[in-house]
């Protein structure tokens, strides 16, 4: 089964059927909302949204074990990620979707490991590729066959927020090697992988990151920016998804 993360807006995909909301508590609190469990076109799948029902969690509070933990109990195994970020490569434009391949993490202090109370040697974790490459390359199929043009690979830099970045942290992030800048895609990823669940990021380019663009920087600009790319994410989704058959 599919699980779908993202923001509150992803809920009213066409042709979802909710047939139920989920409120769990897991071993580690709960998650971000209740799991909306339904039917894409005839295929099971759960969405959470991960910022909460009404979009009141920062990205440095998500309880990120909660979160990943409850859809893995509820039986999912293949996670759909979609994410806001920032363009730092020149090609990733507003409104451009990525399927990003690499991650960097400079995040500080949350709670990354599902095994912090129960660590053992055997515990870690090969993150070599942090995103899995089957269900990436299912998304960049899934966008081909509709005619939605995606950008295939990028370095996603994943910082701490809830504040957007400096043009210099930028600057760095640039050097670094980083394309894009967001502030949710860790610890998921990788709790995703202590859990065995295959997991790839949807990255949608809100805006172009700090010092990049002539213009400033206001949330109404990029809000505007990803309400008009939601629904080419909508339909990339129940494209990944109707191809389970």
């Amino acid at each position: 089964m599919i699980g779908i993360i993202g923001g509150s807006g992803l809920s009213q995909l066409p042709g979802l059927q909710i047939l139920e909301q989920i409120q769990l508590e897991t071993p580690f609190g709960e998650p971000s909302a209740p799991i909306i469990k339904g039917e894409l076109n005839g295929q099971k799948v759960v969405f959470l949204p991960r910022h909460g029902e009404h979009h009141t969690i920062p990205p440095h509070l998500i309880n990120y074990r909660a979160n990943l933990w409850a859809l893995h109990h509820l039986g999912v195994r293949q996670i759909l990620a979609v994410a806001a970020v920032g363009g730092i490569n020149e090609l990733l434009l507003p409104g451009i979707i990525a399927i990003p391949d690499q991650i960097i993490d400079y995040t500080w202090g949350r709670d990354s490991s599902l095994f912090s109370e129960t660590f053992s040697a055997d515990k870690h974790i090969d993150f070599t590729e942090p995103y899995d490459g089957l269900l990436r390359q299912k998304i960049i199929d899934a966008a081909s066959r509709i005619g939605q043009p995606v950008v295939t690979s990028g370095t996603y830099a994943v910082t701490q927020g809830p504040r957007l970045e400096t043009a210099a942290e930028i600057r760095r992030l640039a050097n670094d090697g980083a394309d894009m800048v967001g502030m949710t895609a860790m610890p998921e990823a990788a709790i995703a992988r202590e859990l065995n669940v295959a997991y790839a990021g949807i990255a949608v380019v809100a805006n172009k990151a700090a010092g990049l663009n002539d213009e400033a920087l206001t949330m109404d600009a990029i809000l505007e920016t990803l309400s008009m790319a939601m629904d080419k994410v909508k339909k990339l989704i129940t494209a990944v998804v109707m191809a389970q058959h």
